[in-house]
């Protein structure tokens, strides 16, 4: 059973005295201890004859009752005009009923919100996509393997080209050694 308890107040004076020109009242700390104390004399009786306060005002125990079943309070209340004629089924008119921690179930599948579905959803997409392209099923895929192709390709045509090249500088290297060394012999 859960209680409401009223805590007094302390009030702190501002320079023109409150709201429209009212004064603000004060409680002094003799009067907070003397209710705190009535408080807990009021919990020790109410503990000591079974939960229920005997001094209980008629004010009290409506607030007691109130607070300990939300759904009761909406079906014993009086009905007012054509409420009492026609029974109304709208579900957004029933009071919600607040679950206590130990009622919540924590077996049940979490409900995602459509945001969370789809970002949920956009994450599987690009997992797939990037999958797929590695693959080299995609269209991207396709276009970025062809261009490498041609790189390649242009890059042996290069390397050839360079050896042929170098082969020819090598030949006609050793063709001048030989042509100097031929010089040399024919002047001895």
């Amino acid at each position: 059973m859960v209680k409401l308890v009223h805590m007094p107040v302390i009030l702190v004076a501002g320079k023109k005295g409150g709201h429209k020109g009212r004064m603000r009242t004060y409680t002094s700390p003799e009067e907070i201890d003397a209710q705190m104390k009535a408080e807990k004399e009021r919990k020790k009786d109410e503990e000591e004859n079974g939960g229920a306060a005997q001094t209980e005002t008629p004010d009290e125990k409506l607030q007691a009752s109130g607070s300990d079943d939300s759904d009761d309070e909406s079906s014993q209340r009086k009905k007012t005009g054509v409420e009492g004629l026609i029974e109304i089924e709208n579900p957004n008119r029933i009071a919600q009923k607040s679950k206590k921690v130990t009622q919540i179930e924590l077996d049940e599948p979490k409900q995602l919100s459509r945001r969370e579905r789809e970002e949920i959803e956009k994450l599987k997409a690009k997992e797939r996509y990037m999958k797929m392209h590695l693959a080299g099923k995609t269209d991207q895929a396709k276009a970025d393997l062809a261009r490498l192709a041609i790189i390649r390709k242009q890059r042996e045509d290069a390397a050839k080209k360079k050896e042929g090249e170098k082969k020819a500088k090598e030949a006609k290297e050793a063709a001048v050694a030989a042509a100097k060394g031929l010089n040399s012999l024919s002047l001895k």
